[in-house]
């Protein structure tokens, strides 16, 4: 069986009552109320997105979602009655793509779960072509390709970007990045060495108006983590407080 959403929460009512909803508008979508009910689900059926409780009885959405990330890439969205600030950064920061406070409207968790749907979809497009570009047969037609369509981008000494493969390299080591992260810093790339509102990133890099400004400095410093010499000293993304970030002239980095 395969669903395009998968709800875990221990509140049947609730879990029912949204599945139903979703199924109403065409989003394929199935529950379940509990942690073993989820592995088994994730086992044996193809799911393209998470809406995970925090409170499963005696387990923790939080211990789920690191076990989900073990094995799966698709995108976690938390939903949860708690509303304490380190409730969401742990939930961010264990692999949540984002995180919905209770009570919310169907409406607008189901306009959300779309627009998520929708990315993570044209994300896997993206990387089915790349691949099936990568194994083409005819190998000096791709060296050709990649040599003239796949210009590199030199950020710092030892941090590069090529433009048309969409990946980051830390001299010749690949820089493992979440398709978002790769947005970020490819916007942040083209608009460099002008401020950056957060608005603008929510609206042009994530196209949703309902990812908050929590999601996006979780994402800026996960990719600082993997860019930056000092993560905590950044030279290359630099936070313009209250205002937004700006991406420092690269040529001066070199």
């Amino acid at each position: 069986m395969d669903a395009k959403v998968l709800i875990i929460d221990d509140d049947e009512v609730i879990a029912q009552s949204t599945a139903e909803y979703f199924n109403m508008f065409d989003v394929k979508t199935e529950y379940v109320t509990s942690f073993d009910a989820a592995v088994e689900f994730l086992d044996k059926n193809m799911v393209s997105l998470l809406l995970l409780d925090i409170n499963l009885g005696d387990k923790s959405g939080f211990e789920l979602c690191k076990k989900v990330r073990e094995k799966y890439d698709m995108p976690i969205l938390f939903i949860s009655a708690r509303t304490s600030d380190d409730d969401v950064l742990i939930a961010l920061n264990i692999g949540g793509d984002d995180y919905i406070k209770k009570p919310f409207t169907l409406n607008v968790l189901l306009a959300k779960v779309k627009a998520i749907l929708a990315r993570y979809e044209k994300s896997k497009e993206a990387a089915l072509l790349l691949k099936q570009s990568a194994d083409s047969p005819d190998t000096a037609t791709a060296a050709l390709n990649k040599s003239t369509q796949n210009p590199v981008i030199r950020l710092t000494k030892t941090i590069s970007m090529e433009t048309a493969s969409h990946k980051v390299k830390n001299g010749n080591e690949p820089v493992s990045l979440k398709a978002m992260e790769y947005k970020l810093i490819k916007y942040l790339v083209d608009n460099c060495g002008r401020v950056v509102t957060k608005d603008e990133l929510l609206k042009d890099v994530w196209d949703d108006e309902f990812i908050g400004e929590g999601t996006l400095a979780v994402h800026v410093r996960h990719l600082r983590e993997k860019i930056e010499d000092d993560p905590k000293e950044p030279k290359l993304i630099k936070t313009v407080w209250g205002v937004g970030y700006m991406m420092e002239a690269y040529e001066e980095l070199l």
